[in-house]
Order: structure tokens, then sequence, then C-alpha cells
């Protein structure tokens, strides 16, 4: 799925943390924005230096193309939090418009349901649960910073984007049972 990639050196190699994440799973996906309307090369650029301090696994364009800059077998720094971003794919999704509710595209919204959907059955994550908290696995920056990240249009749209990865991962088709024909009887009167 990824268009674009340039690979942060602000990560920490591997997943496995002794106290966090000591098997190393990923089972959690943690959704941003970027605060500011660019591209996913810029994106890249913004994460390319060292003092920045910063990274993200993926970035969604607002034209709903996909960025990588940290490989998921790597620990993005994203969340302030070691714990969350030991175990989450860490996902920036760039802004439509500065400011306001910061809304996302119709398109970057899209991408990033695909992009969860292939994280979740790449990685054996069974099903996206948002429960509004941290105790879910689907997680936002605010709950682990001081900070309004994802901004107010992407936080509504949590539950809306859990459903559809939902669905997405119970893509099978239904097999409904062939219908059997109905007995009437009719009762004959005397």
């Amino acid at each position: 799925l990824v268009d674009y990639k340039k690979i942060s050196p602000n990560k920490s190699s591997g997943r496995i943390h002794p106290t966090y994440n000591p098997k190393g799973v990923i089972d959690t996906i943690t959704i941003h924005h970027t605060a500011g309307k660019l591209s996913i090369e810029s994106l890249g650029n913004v994460f390319a230096p060292s003092s920045r301090k910063a990274s993200s696994n993926y970035g969604v364009g607002d034209d709903g193309r996909i960025g990588m800059y940290v490989e998921e077998k790597d620990r993005s720094w994203c969340t302030s939090s070691t714990a969350n971003d030991c175990r989450a794919i860490t996902i920036e999704v760039v802004n439509s418009q500065s400011g306001g509710n910061w809304p996302v595209s119709d398109k970057a919204l899209a991408a990033t349901i695909k992009l969860c959907i292939d994280i979740c059955k790449r990685n054996n994550i069974k099903r996206l649960n948002f429960t509004g908290d941290k105790t879910g696995n689907l997680t936002m920056h605010k709950w682990f910073a001081a900070t309004t990240c994802p901004g107010p249009y992407l936080e509504s749209k949590f539950p809306y984007i859990a459903n559809e990865v939902n669905k997405g991962l119970n893509s099978q088709p239904v097999v409904n049972p062939t219908p059997q024909p109905t007995q009437i009887l009719y009762k004959v009167q005397t």
C-alpha cells in the first residue's frame, strides 16, 4: 500500500521492551493528525532530521497516498509513550485544512481505514476495539500527552474507523443456507 518511503533515524530498533512489550507484539494502532496540510513527502522531510526526535510508522496524505517513515518491525517515536509505541503502529493523517476542527479528506479517511485493515491482517489483530480510553487497541495521542491530537474531526471518526476496519476484517462472504420450502397445512372442514 506504500506509495512513498523515507525511513527516519528517529526510531528504536525492534519492539521488544522488558516491561512494556516483552514479546514484541504489535496489537494496537494509534492514529494522529499532522496539525497541518502537507504532502507525504513533506512529512518524510519533517521526520528526517535526527534533531526532530519524532516519527511515525506511516503517513496518509490528503490525496489518499501512503508514506512509510519507520518500518513496522521498529518502534516509532510518535505518542510520547514508550509503552504505547512499543505495541502500536502509528499513523499520521494529513489535514485537509489547518485549524478549526482539523478535518481530513474523504480520500485520507478511506486510505487510513484500508491501511488499518492491512495492518490488522498482517499482525493477526482480529478486531480493532475503540473503547474511548487506553483499554482499547485503537488509541489517541492525547491519552498519553498534553495535546489535542488527533483533533476533533478525526477523534469523532474513531468509532466509524473501528467499525469499518472490523467490517473489512470480517469480509468473508456470508453463506446463507438454502431456504427450505414452507409446508402449508390446510384443515378441511367437514
